[in-house]
């Protein structure tokens, strides 16, 4: 792998000369990381080197949401330096133990696990939200329409997006009022994006386009996750212990569905886009897995104008079928 220009000279003014450099795998975006240790220190101390190259990236928006959480108790990894311009960044390794990867080798520990990072939102929940930039509709249509954008296209279906549009407005429209004064919203919430420290802290990861909105998105991120399958059972009980430590109103469980319904759309149509514009065909096969919740989320009588419209523009033959290929 080539690394990225500058990488010496930056980790020599981090005073880090002599380190060894290694490559670890990469996610959906262009950024990359490494893992920096130091080859002469006998504690075996390491860091991990974020590179956010512009224009493609910016690593400003992680640097501030990093700060903002760490400001009021939240464990965000330290920063020890940072080149913006360069989009080279310095910060705590925070190990091997992804949450999603740890479950897969002690599955006795799941409901456990989960409701610790369940307590770790609640926790975020109490803080006042973040100086960051509203959830709001523009960002919910926006989303929810790289649907008919990317998946209804490859599909073969020609979609009526205007009505698709009017659909979420009408279900989202009672709901904006609600998530304010808002929470900080991390928007990637989820198994892949929690990392499990020694004594029982989970370290945050991945939180740069963090906004201020409704305190159910990133439960709908952890508890329907795109990437891991999470059981019914299971995000029920989550559900239920999320609920017992905060006070909810009573549109709770339908504004939970709402924003289900409206991001397991948006990651349907970004799966697909990583495929047909990224050349990235792996994301295909999380496909069926976000559509079977998002079926969930759509049987709610709270999305009966937009489970009207998949009824008269999807075919059910149709409905999360990119597992592997579309025909």
């Amino acid at each position: 792998m080539t690394l990225p220009a500058g990488i010496e000279e930056f980790l020599a003014r981090a005073g880090r000369r002599g380190v060894a450099i290694e490559p670890l795998p990469g996610d959906a975006s262009f950024r990359r990381y490494f893992r920096i240790r130091d080859k002469e220190a006998e504690d075996g101390k390491t860091a991990m080197l974020m590179d956010a190259p512009p224009p493609k990236e910016d690593p400003g928006p992680f640097l501030d949401v990093a700060r903002w959480l760490a400001d009021h108790g939240h464990r965000a990894p330290e920063i020890y330096a940072e080149d913006r311009q360069r989009g080279l960044v310095l910060i705590e390794d925070f190990g091997a133990d992804r949450m999603r990867d740890w479950l897969d080798a002690h599955p006795e520990a799941e409901r456990e696990t989960y409701a610790r990072a369940i307590d770790a939102l609640v926790a975020l929940h109490r803080s006042p939200a973040g100086p960051f930039a509203a959830y709001d509709m523009d960002v919910y249509q926006r989303e929810a329409g790289l649907f008919t954008e990317w998946w209804c296209p490859a599909a073969g279906i020609d979609a009526d997006a205007a009505a698709y549009a009017a659909a979420w407005d009408e279900v989202l429209a009672g709901m904006i009022p609600r998530q304010r004064p808002g929470v900080t919203v991390l928007r990637d919430y989820h198994a892949e994006n929690i990392m499990l420290l020694p004594g029982g802290e989970q370290g945050l990861i991945d939180f740069q386009d963090a906004l201020v909105g409704h305190t159910a998105y990133d439960l709908v991120s952890l508890l329907q996750d795109a990437r891991r399958d999470v059981a019914p059972q299971l995000e029920q009980a989550m559900l239920e212990h999320y609920l017992s430590q905060v006070d909810a109103d009573e549109h709770f469980l339908a504004d939970y569905a709402r924003l289900g319904a409206q991001r397991n759309a948006k990651i349907v149509g970004i799966f697909t886009r990583l495929w047909k514009r990224d050349g990235k065909p792996h994301y295909l096969s999380m496909i069926p897995r976000v559509w079977e919740a998002m079926e969930r989320d759509l049987a709610h009588p709270a999305l009966a104008p937009v489970a009207a419209w998949f009824d008269a523009n999807i075919p059910s033959d149709v409905r999360g079928r990119l597992g592997g290929k579309i025909g």
